[in-house]
């Protein structure tokens, strides 16, 4: 399959048809004056930026395989090489910032930046904020609109990521807000995913299923994985690892005191290619070894 890659932002600026960039590494982008008419339909891009838009589209986009609707208004993170497939937008209106990974990179403050976990979400997850909270995120772009404008000097990258700092922890608070307002939809996966993780384990043997990791059940509940660790975390306290870990923790106690199955045999049955990485795990979680917890009982 093909792709158009966009590698910068100048290259970006092309690619919109838009003014010549005030900065080689970052820029802010008005999204009403992208020239959209060059673009053909089905057609890819591959971005290699970071990138917060704040969105209202008549119409549908595709990003990845899947269509969405971003007529209501939206707020949406890509990382470095998402794959975009716009489709038949009517009218886009609101403010996108792209960021090149050497600006980030460029510090360890900056490369901080690049491990907020929404940059990892999927379009379908993105953040819906009100009034207020558009106006907290648009006084921190307007203060790097002023620095990227202005002529740079020794002040000028600190002051920018400072101001991208802000706003980056503005969204990962009203994250946390949107996870704990939609409770009955957060409650919901919650559950689904309880029943997916006890139905796995629930199997005679993990032999040829092997060990589940995040992926597999964020499939199952067409969620990114770094969705989905983050709503657990809010309403468990745990990860999606750990709560993995603890259920195959639960059914390793139980194989260890009902049978009398080597630790090896157990170790298999669970779904581990090597006994000693099962040893490692079950000590860690326990403080004791699978032989030493099967002579407590």
């Amino acid at each position: 399959m093909e792709y158009t890659d966009i590698r910068s932002v100048s290259e970006l600026h092309e690619f919109f048809h838009y003014d010549k960039p005030l900065h080689p590494l970052i820029t802010i982008v008005d999204l009403a004056k992208v020239d959209r008419s060059h673009r053909k339909e089905g057609a890819r891009y591959r971005l290699n930026l970071y990138s917060v838009a704040c969105k209202k589209i008549e119409g549908r986009m595709k990003y990845g395989h899947t269509n969405y609707d971003f007529s209501e208004g939206t707020l949406m993170f890509t990382a470095p090489h998402q794959v975009l497939s716009p489709g038949i937008e009517n009218k886009v209106t609101g403010w996108a910032i792209y960021i090149h990974p050497d600006f980030l990179n460029a510090s360890a403050r900056g490369s901080k930046l690049t491990e907020y976990s929404f940059f990892g979400y999927e379009a379908n997850e993105s953040l819906h904020i009100s009034d207020a909270e558009k106006n907290v995120l648009e006084d921190c772009l307007r203060n790097i609109s002023r620095e990227i404008s202005g002529n740079l000097d020794q002040h000028s990258y600190n002051l920018i990521l400072t101001n991208l700092e802000l706003l980056l922890s503005y969204c990962s608070r009203f994250y946390d807000r949107q996870f704990l307002t939609r409770t009955k939809v957060s409650h919901d996966i919650v559950e689904r995913f309880d029943r997916l993780l006890n139905d796995y384990f629930a199997k005679g043997s993990l032999i040829e299923s092997g060990l589940p990791d995040v992926k597999h059940f964020a499939s199952e509940l067409n969620l990114s994985a770094n969705y989905l660790t983050d709503l657990l975390s809010k309403y468990t306290g745990k990860s999606t690892q750990e709560h993995i870990h603890l259920k195959l923790i639960d059914k390793a106690k139980a194989l260890l005191w009902s049978t009398e199955n080597a630790i090896s045999e157990i170790a298999y049955d669970l779904g581990f290619e090597h006994p000693s990485h099962f040893t490692k795990l079950f000590k860690s979680k326990t403080g004791y070894s699978p032989k030493a917890y099967r002579q407590l009982n």
